[in-house]
């Protein structure tokens, strides 16, 4: 069996990339099956994008690439920054603004995984909607091209 997957990537640069990534994010969930049924999964996505491009941007003060995957079971949400310290849970403060992103991306996800690469790091979300389509078509009737090219990577 073939694997098919729909994608996008975009770079967001530091300077108003966490907003223009919640929005460019929002607007490529709209093309996926699932979305309508399940705006609760399609919010938690959103917040967990804003969460790992404020940690690329804040943490790292690098451009963050972010990269939206469907398989037909998971979306998955990986941003690259180029620092290759990864990121930590912390206990912030009462009151504090911010140490708590990864705590977020955790408590959201289904599943979230670190690792460091050559040019810094990579920190992916995988999320499981139940409205899914199944397996046998991963896009919903959306049929990848015969060359086995992805859209929009």
């Amino acid at each position: 069996m073939a694997v098919k997957a729909k994608g996008w990537a975009h770079s967001f640069p530091v300077s108003g990339g966490v907003r223009a990534g919640r929005e460019w994010t929002r607007e490529h969930l709209e093309s996926l099956p699932w979305t309508r049924a399940e705006p609760d999964t399609v919010d938690a996505v959103v917040l967990t994008v804003s969460e790992l491009l404020t940690n690329a941007h804040v943490h790292a003060r690098s451009d963050a690439a972010l990269v939206l995957t469907w398989d037909g079971d998971c979306l998955h949400v990986s941003v690259h920054d180029e620092d290759p310290t990864l990121p930590r849970q912390r206990e912030p403060e009462l009151g504090e603004v911010s140490g708590r992103g990864v705590g977020i991306v955790r408590m959201l996800a289904d599943e979230w995984e670190m690792r460091c690469q050559r040019h810094g790091k990579v920190v992916t979300a995988c999320f499981r909607p139940a409205g899914a389509e199944s397996r046998d078509d991963p896009l919903g009737g959306d049929r990848a091209p015969e060359d086995g090219t992805r859209e929009g990577l």
